[in-house]
């Protein structure tokens, strides 16, 4: 159990069921950890707003949206990709089982749920995902566009630069993506996106069945060049890429908010990308090109 001085780690508990939720917060809480509590889905994810839990503890059906589609929306959240989730289920059947995995459960406990197996199993689960989580940072470190995909073409977990090529609005290669791995995968596959047309090349596919892929903007020839930006564009989109707001880089380079704005405008066209963060990231590409 962790001394008052060592950080707790938080589980998200969901359950429409009183008399469970309080005998399962009571039980995790005496074990030392800090219990979050949902009663039905939607507060699931509301709970995502405020705090991201080290690990989720879901009832399976529940009224409304039951605990497989609650998983599911709780696997869209970017910061829940290494997040444990355990279903806890009355029933032993093994349709059951498997739907809760292939939602996004990591595992599952049969109810009535024993304190002791309870805490065992969390706290493995907690081992593999500080892991993986050790992983995933190292990867966003490295600056690359990498991205794992599932079957279905679902974007699973990206790195923060892949993430910017393809969180706009217009951006959507989900079954352009299940047809290619569907097939050998052996070419790239080359898909329009918002900055232009972009490969992505399979790395290798893991035991889950993720697919991880590494995301390569192209030059796109009906478009201007990011060369073409002006030298006071540039500038606009250094300080954009240092996090400073419209106004601070107005007061920097001794012009108003809203010409600063008509710039990015004007950026935005010119690299082809419709977001701040996707600007950014093809700055820094340019940024990289160019050592």
């Amino acid at each position: 159990m962790p001394t008052d001085t060592e950080r707790r780690d938080v589980v998200l508990l969901v359950d429409d069921a009183p008399d469970s939720l309080r005998m399962l917060a009571a039980a995790l809480e005496d074990e030392g950890f800090t219990v979050l509590v949902a009663t039905d889905g939607q507060r699931a994810l509301e709970r995502l707003d405020h705090v991201i839990p080290n690990v989720v503890l879901l009832d399976a059906r529940m009224p409304g949206m039951d605990g497989f589609e609650t998983c599911r929306r709780l696997r869209e959240h970017p910061d829940m990709a290494a997040v444990p989730i355990l279903f806890m289920t009355g029933m032993g059947d093994t349709d059951s089982v498997v739907e809760g995995l292939d939602a996004g459960g990591n595992d599952y406990l049969v109810k009535p749920v024993l304190p002791a197996e309870l805490s065992a199993r969390i706290r493995a689960h907690l081992r593999v995902a500080r892991k993986t989580t050790s992983a995933f940072a190292a990867l966003d470190a490295t600056g690359m566009a990498l991205a794992s995909f599932d079957q279905d073409g679902r974007l699973e977990w990206a790195t923060p630069s892949a993430r910017a090529l393809l969180d706009q609005p217009s951006v959507d290669i989900t079954e352009a993506v299940r047809q290619w791995l569907a097939g050998p995968s052996h070419q790239p596959l080359e898909v329009q996106v918002g900055c232009g047309r972009l490969a992505c090349r399979s790395l290798g596919r893991s035991s889950r069945g993720l697919t991880l892929t590494q995301l390569d903007p192209m030059a796109d020839e009906s478009r201007p060049r990011a060369a073409e930006l002006t030298p006071r564009e540039t500038d606009v989109l250094e300080w954009v890429a240092k996090g400073k707001t419209n106004r601070d880089i107005g007061d920097i380079l001794g012009m108003s908010p809203r010409t600063v704005n008509k710039h990015l405008e004007h950026i935005y066209a010119k690299l082809g990308v419709e977001t701040r963060t996707a600007a950014v990231a093809q700055f820094d590409r340019l940024q990289q090109n160019r050592q």
